[in-house]
């Protein structure tokens, strides 16, 4: 056996392990982060605006923290930009991962010394995981590749701007370095048409093993590689035995994907975000059930609150804890943060697929939300209502609107 496979499935053992000690006590777990958290940013401005040091329980939190979306925090995320310090955390963050907003425009989102790690843990544990449940680790000693947007970042009043993708790519370990695909020089290439022709090249006699990225890049990846080879992908790359993705859901992609591929692979879903990894799948998907759901990320350094999406426009909802959800329902899910950002509505909406330990799956954006006459339908409907539609009729859909 080679010696990194060999060394894989023996760290994953020790990381499953650890990790399902904290998720087998999931209260006491998010009460210990609700109060490092307050603890740790009761002196930031923030913190003294809202009264930290009256907090000391949920109750508490909820009336001095409203709900807050990007807009809302902009004011605080301005005055770090401008380079103060303790503004939202202690000290200044070591990043902003810049993102897109449909209604904010661009988003400046904090990353701390604290938070960062998470980022970059979280997708490695993801994979142990695989290897722990299904002894697979062979991916490790052939070629990774993950799509992913430009590593080259800017920096202002010392704190360093990019996507977060690329702000990852600088936390590779060592180990995978060799194993990392593309080179340094094609992930900097801005065009992506561009970009992806020149991986395409770099990565056509490659022993790739392991793909990562978002479903439309790596569906476009797929695409360009057939049309140079004039053969399947997993003809092109015999030993690809692994697919890892996730923002946005792989469901109506994946039978495309298959056909793509010629067959089908292993998957890891994953949840990341600007503002945090939320969740990975833990358990081996063979059977490829998009219902299974990934285990939430609940000693990640982030406090969570789920608010019944039917309920969030009310003038008062209710905020709930981990403790406090069900099986099944729809909820918006408020995250805080060791980056700074407190009561903050992410935008997503999620369900509970599993209460031990606490899984869940991504229904949609409570924008995308349709309630005008009481119907209450969601993303996640639509997409399973034009998923059996396609089943059960010879019916392509590469694009919807919903109106």
């Amino acid at each position: 056996m080679p010696i990194k496979s060999f060394f894989a499935k023996i760290y994953a053992n020790r990381v499953a392990k650890k990790t399902y000690r904290w998720a087998n006590d999931p209260i006491k777990t998010q009460e210990k982060v609700f109060m490092e958290l307050i603890s740790q940013a009761k002196d930031t401005t923030f913190g003294k605006d809202h009264h930290f040091e009256q907090i000391k329980t949920h109750k508490d939190f909820i009336k001095q923290i409203p709900i807050r979306d990007y807009e809302d925090l902009k004011p605080y995320v301005e005055r770090v930009k401008k380079g103060e310090t303790d503004v939202l955390w202690p000290g200044k963050p070591i990043y902003f991962a810049k993102t897109s907003g449909t209604t904010s425009g661009t988003k400046y989102i904090p990353i701390t010394k604290e938070s960062m790690p998470y980022h970059v843990e979280a997708a490695k544990e993801a994979l142990l995981f695989y290897i722990y449940h299904t002894g697979n680790a062979q991916f490790v000693d052939g070629k990774m590749i993950f799509l992913q947007g430009s590593p080259e970042l800017e920096e202002k009043n010392g704190i360093k701007i990019g996507r977060l993708s690329g702000i990852v790519a600088h936390f590779v370990p060592g180990y995978l370095q060799k194993n990392r695909l593309p080179s340094w020089e094609a992930n900097c290439i801005d065009d992506w048409e561009t970009k992806v022709d020149t991986i395409v090249q770099e990565t056509l006699k490659e022993d790739m093993r392991l793909i990562s990225g978002i479903p439309s890049w790596v569906q476009m990846y797929f695409e360009r590689l057939i049309e140079v080879k004039k053969e399947k992908v997993g003809e092109i790359f015999p030993n690809f035995k692994l697919f890892v993705f996730g923002g946005v859901n792989y469901e109506p992609y994946r039978k495309k994907m298959e056909n793509l591929i010629g067959r089908k692979v292993d998957s890891i879903e994953l949840f990341p975000a600007s503002e945090g990894f939320f969740a990975y799948q833990d358990l081996p998907n063979p059977t490829n059930n998009p219902n299974q759901g990934m285990l939430l990320l609940l000693n990640s350094g982030i406090f969570y609150e789920f608010i019944p999406a039917d309920q969030f426009y009310d003038s008062n909802p209710p905020r709930l804890t981990i403790s406090e959800v069900k099986l099944g329902l729809n909820y918006v899910m408020i995250v805080s943060i060791n980056a700074g950002l407190w009561g903050y509505n992410v935008g997503d909406t999620i369900a509970f697929t599993s209460l031990k330990p606490y899984r869940i799956i991504v229904t949609g954006r409570i924008k995308h939300f349709i309630s005008a006459f009481g119907e209450h339908v969601i993303a996640k409907e639509v997409e399973q209502a034009l998923q059996e539609a396609c089943v059960n009729t010879s019916v392509k859909i590469n694009e919807f609107t919903v109106a």
